[in-house]
């Protein structure tokens, strides 16, 4: 009873946040990126939120417990840099450019930087991102049902079905504006859960006698070959073609304020991941004291050490806030992509655009409900880990979208063919060697051969097809003297 509470009030909240911001949103530029009128704490603290999601406190930490440092670190390490490059470099473009070709999705940019009056460009990228997103809003439900299951002895249909709802919503009711709110108190009760958790696991084992390093000694061992650790930090080439990141980029109130974005976007980043590495290595030895139910038994998942350790660490009138983080990760991400599932829908499929934009934002909260729906039946159908579908739909849109952004950001000469071969060829590599390449005792992450061949083949294609018109290049230059100038 005193966790229905606890969740109660944290579930009020979110909904009281969708509702007030729903009277703020009047079209659909105000439902898909608020006016673009967020400044850089809400942008930054809401992208890291929206990235992180239900793997930041149950994948990684999971990984980390069940394999040991060397996912943890390679992973996370990739991950920074990655960020880091994505702020510095597309970021301020992707602001300006979006602004100078009048759009507000990542297809919608795409379609007008190539002048593709054909559609095709937008067409493909919606697809593109209907099929990935799909697939990611069911981990991120995969992630609340776990929760769910686990605090309350749900079923686990009961438990998808229960996050399913809550996720829908809020985010139905206020769009961009309650996602993005909601994604400041989710982020920073993401980061405090993280703190209190670390903390006294940290204090229980500490006077324990436990040696964390004799509990299990291959947990520290870092030490990889070159293939496996390149494809574990390949997972930072991820962020360039993320939609729902790129559109805090676009809804940023300006170009001048992305610096500030950046560096307390870091900051928040840098701090989760450690401690997630963290608390996966003191579960290994508080487990080691006390052995965690349903975790390290055999059928033991890994990926609940963050709620078996909350739940053994913390007092009952507590733990229901803390719990509540996660699920503060699984909303904030899995709201961010019905976000992007909807406006994809509403913005870039030609059969809406005969709508008035206060149609299009009903057809938008159609959307999130639909798509919704659909993840829920993908994440009832599936048995993979929450690490593995997030690692699928992470390495399509990296491959997919990732050179194409930054190319069409950074390299003028870039063409419609380029663009278009390079998506085509970097989501077919995805599946390709997901589904059909394995090399023994080694790890291949499909992003990193992915995002290569894209980027080889946009370059080879670009310099053999017909360059966009003078008008779209005048507009490609205004927004690199718009960031030169910010």
């Amino acid at each position: 009873m005193i966790l229905i509470i606890q969740f109660g009030i944290y579930l009020l909240l979110m909904l009281g946040i969708g509702a007030y911001t729903m009277r703020r949103t009047t079209n659909n530029e105000d439902f898909i990126i608020g006016g673009r009128t967020l400044g850089p704490i809400t942008t930054a603290i809401s992208a890291g939120a929206s990235d992180m999601s239900s793997w930041l406190l149950l994948g990684l930490p999971g990984a980390v417990f069940a394999s040991g440092l060397v996912e943890g670190v390679w992973i996370s390490l990739g991950l920074i840099l990655g960020a880091y490059a994505n702020w510095r470099i597309v970021a301020p473009r992707l602001r300006a450019s979006s602004e100078q070709f009048h759009a507000l999705t990542l297809p919608t940019y795409l379609s007008h930087r190539f002048d593709d009056a054909s559609g095709l460009l937008k067409t493909v990228s919606t697809v593109v991102i209907l099929i990935f997103f799909t697939l990611y809003v069911a981990s991120g439900l995969k992630g609340g049902t776990l929760l769910f299951a686990y605090s309350f002895d749900a079923s686990e249909q009961t438990a998808l079905l229960v996050t399913t709802l809550v996720v829908v919503s809020y985010t139905f009711l206020g769009g961009y504006l309650a996602v993005c709110w909601t994604d400041l108190i989710q982020g920073l009760l993401m980061l405090a859960a993280l703190v209190a958790c670390s903390l006294l696991a940290l204090f229980a084992i500490s006077g324990s006698g436990i040696d964390l390093s004799a509990a299990r000694p291959e947990a520290f061992q870092i030490k990889t070959s070159w293939l496996t650790g390149a494809s574990l930090m390949a997972w930072g080439l991820g962020y360039f073609g993320q939609p729902h990141i790129l559109a805090r980029f676009i809804g940023i109130r300006g170009v001048q304020e992305v610096a500030s974005a950046r560096r307390i976007g870091m900051c928040w980043m840098i701090l989760c991941l450690v401690l997630a590495v963290e608390i996966g290595l003191l579960g290994i030895g508080y487990n080691a004291i006390t052995p965690l139910e349903g975790v390290s038994s055999l059928g033991g998942n890994s990926e609940l050490i963050f709620l078996a350790l909350v739940s053994a660490l913390f007092h009952p009138l507590v733990a229901g806030f803390v719990l509540a983080a996660v699920l503060a990760a699984v909303m904030s991400t899995a709201d961010s992509q019905l976000l992007v599932l909807s406006s994809a829908l509403s913005e870039d499929l030609p059969l809406f655009k005969r709508f008035t934009s206060k149609q299009r934002a009903w057809i938008s909260r159609a959307g999130v409900v639909g798509f919704a729906l659909l993840a829920f039946l993908l994440a009832s159908a599936s048995n993979d880990t929450i690490l593995m579908m997030v690692g699928y739909a992470w390495g399509g849109f990296g491959a997919a979208f990732g050179p194409v952004v930054i190319l069409s950001l950074t390299w003028r000469k870039t063409t419609k063919y380029g663009a278009l071969a390079g998506m085509l060829a970097g989501a077919a590599t995805i599946y390709i060697v997901k589904n059909y390449i394995s090399l023994e005792e080694e790890y291949l992450y499909e992003l990193l051969p992915g995002f290569i061949v894209a980027f080889l083949t946009i370059i080879l294609i670009s310099a053999l097809t017909e360059m966009p018109s003078e008008k779209a290049l005048q507009k490609f230059d205004a927004a690199r003297q718009q960031v030169k100038a910010s």
